[in-house]
């Protein structure tokens, strides 16, 4: 099997990677935390418009580059060596594969405003009370004629305060984790009854508190698949962040690196002590591996569900893990500076340490592994 990668995807790495390092270095990024809307919107629309970066995983019929989930992980890799704040995640991968796999009316409208910069999307999927149960979800959607209205809370929806569109998880019928009833609704950000209560994550992220009170939207507001279609979206993105959870553990330890040639105790680096060279074998090691799973996994998603979902709970199990790994030991070399706002490995820190629990933490993901692959 050949894993190397296509002239065109060698080409988007290269674009997408010079020009982050002329625009989003460390100092660059730490001003962006400090606007109001939390952001820099010229870099999206430059990601659109003059790299054309956001249109590599669609198809040339919606003005696209033809690519797929290779190319998602590509980008996803990138923006992760920059601990990138934009909604890539959100818009290109979520939406956008919403868009695909539902086609229609809305693939054709909505997917070359994601490719031009002017569609935002949020995932307004998880609840208080849900846990990493995508079925557990107390939001509602009833009937109301030909459309339906909705109500319901939805918790830490990433992208929301400068979202133009939500994707809604929301109950037609059943109740607790009942997976009949689930389904996915597209709905305006700005609609009537949607209210938010935007704030910072701790990893430098924007998200929201999204409440849904009597929002009316129409019948073709549903889209087709259910919580199967949900699930395949989960299962997208969580490959999307390992990927991006590779990108910021290589530079994790590239910082790491860094730090241990500098530092200097006894009057030579702290890079000379054999302990320390143990420990960035050890995290290099890492590295590798979670590289090997990230594709690993994202050549699996095109495959029947239990396949695909057991794949990706393989690689997601593992990545937590390894970050964790990396993240700690790269804390611990540091030593005090490592929890500063004023050192990157600090945000790097942060951010791997919200990848392990996003999408489902280790041990989620193991006990769905074995679920799937073990005799019941």
């Amino acid at each position: 099997m050949d894993l190397s990668f296509t002239e065109t995807q060698d080409m988007l790495r290269d674009t997408l990677a010079r020009f982050l390092a002329d625009t989003y270095d460390f100092e660059t990024r730490k001003k962006m935390l400090t606007r109001p809307e939390g952001r820099d919107p010229g870099i999206w629309k430059a990601l659109a418009t003059d790299l054309g970066i956001l249109s590599a995983p669609f198809a040339e019929e919606h003005g696209g580059m033809g690519g797929g989930t290779i190319e998602n992980m590509i980008v996803m890799e990138e923006l992760g060596k920059v601990i990138a704040i934009e909604p890539y995640l959100q818009t290109v991968v979520i939406g956008g594969n919403a868009l695909k796999y539902a086609g229609g009316a809305h693939a054709q409208a909505l997917i070359p405003q994601i490719i031009g910069g002017d569609a935002i999307f949020a995932f307004a999927y998880a609840e208080p009370k849900g846990r990493y149960d995508l079925a557990r979800i107390e939001t509602t959607a009833k009937k109301d004629g030909a459309g339906y209205v909705l109500n319901g809370h939805k918790a830490v929806v990433y992208a929301a305060p400068w979202a133009t569109h939500l994707l809604v998880t929301a109950r037609t019928g059943g109740s607790g984790a009942e997976r009949e009833g689930v389904e996915l609704f597209l709905v305006d950000a700005k609609a009537a009854g949607v209210t938010r209560r935007d704030y910072p994550t701790v990893d430098g992220f924007m998200a929201s508190e999204v409440y849904f009170e009597n929002v009316a939207v129409g019948g073709d507001a549903l889209l087709p698949g259910g919580l199967d279609l949900i699930e395949r979206l989960v299962d997208d993105a969580t490959m999307a962040v390992c990927a991006e959870g590779l990108g910021a553990g290589r530079r994790h330890h590239e910082l790491t690196l860094a730090y241990t040639k500098e530092r200097k105790q006894f009057g030579q680096p702290i890079g000379k002590f054999q302990a320390l060279q143990f420990r960035l074998a050890d995290m290099m090691v890492e590295v590798e591996q979670i590289e090997s799973m990230v594709l690993m996994g994202t050549l699996k998603l095109d495959l029947p569900a239990p396949e695909r979902k057991a794949a990706v709970s393989l690689a997601k199990a593992k990545v937590a893990r390894s970050l964790r790994f990396i993240g700690q030991n790269a804390t611990q070399t540091h030593g005090g500076i490592g929890i500063t706002m004023e050192l990157a490995a600090a945000h790097y820190f942060k951010r791997t340490t919200m990848i392990e629990g996003q999408f489902g933490s280790a041990d989620h993901h193991l006990g769905r592994y074995e679920a799937l692959t073990l005799p019941a």
